[in-house]
């Protein structure tokens, strides 16, 4: 279904760039560690890792429609022989040979050397799978994240091109606080950190995974002087977005129950993120820094949640619970710090057209 997806962007992005007088397709070059063809000169090249997850499909469909290049990182041979596949059927047809595929694996700081080589900026997208296909989302995965993410960085950092990274993080690594606290703001934004030991205690593994991974990277770019910007999304929905993305989804919602009571279950459909991710990464060098939060809608009724729960195959109860709803939620989430960054960068566009 991912690769149907990619095929029908590709081939919606060729059509806008096709020039009249197009060459014959020189097809995709592909490699375990590195690429067969140089990018052109002049060209923007990024490297989007877990490039052929649900969301980094989304955000490779934005890049290549802004005219970026962009290497797709991927993990297993199964996966390079898919994007094969689709060089071979014709479909991926760029006017340019602007998308390009390399296996690397996370855990290696050096196979993200070879991947990182050449490319201005990276996207950080991880996108982990439950082997077992059960549990969602498992605290061993957790430290996966953090271990892989740690990596990512300090090789953005080694890797002598790359000057920017866009890490996605999760609202989840913003959220879950410890209500007890007296001083707690009833404001929910970019400067808002989740409560580690109250993650812990709730065994809310995917808000550790994100929350961990998020701070070292922070400390891993302070300490080497990457630029570093990080994105904190709600739930990510979109054309079927449960049986493209399971294991995120489910455990993103552990926990939804609490987060509906408090007004805090937020949804980002995932081309408005993938088109955030690449804004934030051209107004890095003017003024886009640190932390954002993005969501489009925050879940408040009961219709909207059975609606989800339907989509999700999963019982109403398990969003909504069976408590009442608060008659004004406790929190209020607020983006706009991203909200204004995009409305800049749209202003921007229309003056230069």
């Amino acid at each position: 279904m991912e690769m149907e997806e990619l095929k029908r962007m590709l081939v919606a992005c060729a059509g806008l760039s096709r020039r009249k007088d197009q060459e014959d397709f020189q097809g995709l070059r592909f490699s375990s560690t590195g690429f067969d063809i140089d990018d052109l000169v002049g060209q923007k090249l990024v490297c989007v890792t877990s490039g052929v997850s649900f969301l980094g499909l989304a955000i490779v469909n934005r890049l290549l429609c802004r005219g970026y290049s962009v290497r797709i990182i991927v993990h297993t041979e199964e996966d390079m022989e898919k994007l094969r596949e689709l060089e071979v059927s014709g479909e991926m047809r760029t006017s340019n040979n602007s998308i390009k595929a390399v296996m690397a694996k996370l855990t290696e700081i050096e196979s993200l050397l070879e991947a990182f080589e050449g490319c201005r900026g990276v996207f950080h997208t991880a996108a982990f799978t439950d082997p077992a296909g059960l549990s969602g989302y498992t605290k061993s995965m957790a430290e996966i994240e953090v271990k892989a993410c740690e990596n990512v960085i300090m090789a953005c950092s080694r890797t002598t091109s790359v000057r920017n990274c866009v890490l996605t993080s999760s609202l989840l690594a913003c959220l879950w606080r410890d209500a007890s606290t007296q001083d707690l703001s009833p404001v929910i934004n970019h400067e808002s950190w989740s409560d580690e030991s109250l993650c812990m205690d709730k065994k809310l593994w995917y808000a550790l995974g994100k929350l961990r991974a998020e701070k070292a990277a922070w400390r891993i770019a302070k300490d080497n002087g990457l630029k570093l910007v990080t994105i904190c999304p709600g739930l990510i929905t979109g054309p079927d977005f449960f049986p493209r993305n399971p294991t995120a989804t489910i455990a993103y919602l552990k926990g939804a129950q609490e987060m509906f009571a408090d007004g805090l279950l937020a949804t980002v459909d995932v081309m408005k993120l993938a088109e955030a991710h690449a804004c934030l990464l051209e107004a890095m060098n003017k003024t886009a820094f640190g932390r954002y939060i993005y969501f489009d809608h925050i879940i408040e009724r009961e219709a909207e949640a059975e609606k989800l729960a339907t989509k999700m195959g999963m019982p109403a109860d398990k969003i909504c619970g069976n408590a009442p709803i608060n008659v004004q939620a406790r929190f209020e989430l607020s983006n706009k710090k991203i909200l204004n960054l995009m409305s800049r960068t749209l202003r921007s566009c229309y003056n230069q057209s």
